[in-house]
């Protein structure tokens, strides 16, 4: 209700929202739908919607699959409360879609979801606009799947795709093992240049950067080096895939884009906002024991011992706490007394 009432549609004009929707589907009579919002007497909108805290990857959504059937809708939400998912029928008409082509959750969200979900509001709304934008952020999202999964596990077909412009032999078992476990390395070593690069962009037009060390962290850290013309800084891909592992971590506290890496020469930070003073977890990788430094209340940076990435996982509830505590603190910006 209040999502819907801040989209613009009057909850109290039963012409506009109606609770319990009824539609007659196939045999079954008085089949509800639990909010539709109309037009013109028509159902534009149909909300289906679970109690809050419910798995929505879990939760079925059969009345919207029903309805989809009998009414003029084209758009369905399934919602907990917090997070929202839209369907609708771009794999086959009048049968909803298995997949929702765009999500918002209350928990995380940035403006260009804001901006999305205002296409929906009661006086931007536009059926075909938003046909053609469900259309566009299905396809969207299939390719970024699709390119995850390369990344994880190259296919046969874009091995051959990538050996066939670099190589003119044969194209026999042994040389496509070969060229699999090539094009996988190639793909790392590219994306972990490509955040090199913007790394350097980034020191060469702010400096190096400094954190805030609190006392007790002062206490057991090496002294740092002193700053030098051009800095020694190399980012590792194992770097590289710790911050994408602790963005995938903390996502579930903020949304992936407010997490960011820079790299100095005693660690590599990952930090909330681009923010100094947020630093989320440290990585020290550079000698053979690779440790991960937690922080605590007043910024105590912990090291734990890790012997593989993977042993990031058993930190998750201090990096979301560490994102937690950040976001309730109004004056984070301000210097430290």
């Amino acid at each position: 209700m209040p999502l819907i009432n801040a989209l613009g549609y009057n909850v109290f004009d039963p012409t506009v929202v109606v609770p319990e929707f009824t539609a007659d589907v196939g045999t079954k009579k008085g089949e509800k739908v639990d909010y539709a919002i109309l037009r013109d007497g028509a159902p534009i909108l149909l909300w289906e919607c679970k109690r809050l805290g419910v798995n929505l990857d879990d939760a079925h959504c059969s009345q919207l699959f029903r309805y989809f059937t009998t009414t003029s809708a084209r758009i369905g939400i399934l919602t907990n409360g917090v997070d929202y998912r839209f369907f609708s029928d771009l794999d086959e008409p009048n049968k909803m879609d298995t997949r929702p082509f765009f999500e918002f959750s209350l928990r995380h969200f940035d403006d260009l979801s804001v901006s999305e979900i205002a296409r929906f509001g009661s006086d931007a709304y536009d059926l075909e606009a938003i046909l053609t934008l469900a259309r566009e952020l299905k396809y969207s999202k299939g390719i970024q799947r699709a390119l995850a999964e390369e990344w994880l596990n190259p296919s046969e077909d874009l091995v051959r795709l990538l050996t066939a412009r670099v190589y003119s032999g044969r194209m026999t078992q042994a040389v496509r093992e070969q060229f699999t476990q090539i094009t996988q390395q190639a793909m790392r070593e590219f994306v972990a240049e490509r955040v090199r690069s913007r790394l350097r962009t980034a020191l060469a037009s702010e400096g190096a950067p400094t954190m805030i060390e609190s006392e007790a962290e002062l206490e057991h850290d090496e002294p740092q080096e002193l700053a030098e013309t051009e800095p020694r800084i190399t980012t590792t891909n194992d770097e590289i895939e710790a911050y994408f592992l602790v963005k995938s971590i903390v996502r579930q506290a903020v949304a992936h884009e407010r997490v960011f890496m820079r790299d100095t020469q005693s660690y590599c930070g990952i930090l909330l906002d681009d923010n100094n003073r947020k630093p989320i977890c440290r990585l020290f990788f550079d000698s053979t024991q690779k440790y991960l430094g937690t922080v605590g209340e007043g910024k105590t940076v912990t090291r734990h011992p890790i012997a593989t990435l993977n042993d990031i996982y058993q930190f998750s509830d201090e990096l979301i706490a560490s994102c937690k505590m950040y976001d309730g603190v109004t004056d984070a910006s301000q210097p430290d007394p």
